[in-house]
């Protein structure tokens, strides 16, 4: 039997980084993890995803879908974390490029910005995403692929 410890330290952080991709803020995204543990332990009801993992994200993307519903805000996007690794001038590049990317993707529909960021951030297969988002697992695909299109047209678009 797993405790909620090793099931919060196993998955909290993919959980936080989904929380925060969906929602571009950081302590928006401490709430959304915050819940999605509490929801998933206090009421665990038989999982219809092949993954734990996928579970939890389903239960963190219903319940920023239910905030945005109950409060209709837009927030703003927190600076990107920084990476003392980096050359300063590499950096700057970098987290202007994430920075680009999260504000587009805030500009998506919903269903397509999840899509993606579980494809893309999280490696959920095609089929876990489909589960998710309710939908066919080819259109799990053609929204993937069409935000990663999209994307990238948008960046060389602003690079012109």
């Amino acid at each position: 039997m797993l405790t909620f410890n090793q099931l919060y330290e196993t998955y909290a952080e993919d959980v936080f980084r989904f929380a925060y991709w969906l929602s571009g803020n950081r302590h928006w995204a401490d709430d959304i993890t915050s819940e999605t543990f509490i929801r998933a332990w206090t009421h665990f009801r038989p999982i219809r995803t092949e993954t734990l993992k996928a579970y939890l994200f389903t239960i963190a993307r219903n319940y920023f879908l239910g905030q945005m519903r109950k409060e209709n805000r837009i927030v703003d996007l927190d600076e990107g974390l920084p990476d003392p690794g980096l050359v300063p001038d590499i950096k700057v590049e970098i987290l202007d490029e994430i920075h680009k990317a999260r504000k587009y993707l805030q500009t998506l529909p919903e269903c397509d910005r999840t899509a993606f960021i579980l494809r893309v951030q999280h490696d959920i297969p095609y089929t876990e995403i489909a589960r998710v988002l309710k939908i066919s697992e080819s259109t799990a695909r053609v929204k993937v692929h069409r935000t990663r299109k999209k994307i990238t047209v948008n960046r060389i678009d602003s690079e012109d």
